[in-house]
């Protein structure tokens, strides 16, 4: 294009060299891509549709088959957050409910809506009443030492709470 000419759509063309012409196989010999058109010889990757299954490996029984099966994933599984008792003797006053609402404010658990264990490592100074889902034997043993009081937090659809209540 010549200089100081305006671009039109009358006259606009793609710079030299930035269009490939398609290339046509199967054409003849003189095409340079006749006969096999680039597919090599015979046989399974010479036909249409050629894609094969990844793993594929000739017939042979791949190694994905060939390994075992393994792992589970219970779906009855219940995930915990815990907090230690280290935790609540520096975030906490002494007399003071120690509740879910007050962990998420606290940092200490992430949301208010989780399971929450507490267990026993450290010391705890301070008289709490701690209320959690579920408490280590010995986190148990160091609040009541301390003067605090445990309160257990019913998880709902537990239903090994309710066999062991009925069959006393």
């Amino acid at each position: 294009m010549a200089q100081g000419m305006t671009v039109t759509l009358g006259n606009l063309e793609a710079p030299d060299g930035s269009r490939k012409e398609r290339v046509r196989r199967g054409r003849g010999m003189g095409s340079g891509l006749g006969k096999t058109a680039g597919r090599g010889g015979k046989g399974q990757t010479a036909r249409a549709g050629k894609g094969r299954p990844r793993g594929f490996e000739g017939g042979q029984t791949p190694l994905y088959r060939r390994l075992p099966k393994f792992g589970f994933k219970s779906p009855f599984k219940r995930e915990f957050d815990v907090v230690n008792i280290f935790a609540l003797d520096a975030n906490f006053a002494d007399g003071e409910v120690v509740d879910l609402e007050k962990l998420v404010e606290k940092g200490l658990i992430r949301v208010s809506g989780v399971l929450v264990k507490i267990l026993g490592e450290g010391a705890l100074t301070k008289k709490l009443t701690v209320k959690a889902h579920k408490f280590s034997k010995s986190a148990i043993q160091k609040i009541n030492q301390a003067g605090g009081q445990v309160e257990e937090i019913k998880i709902p659809g537990d239903k090994a709470e309710e066999i062991k209540l009925g069959s006393g």
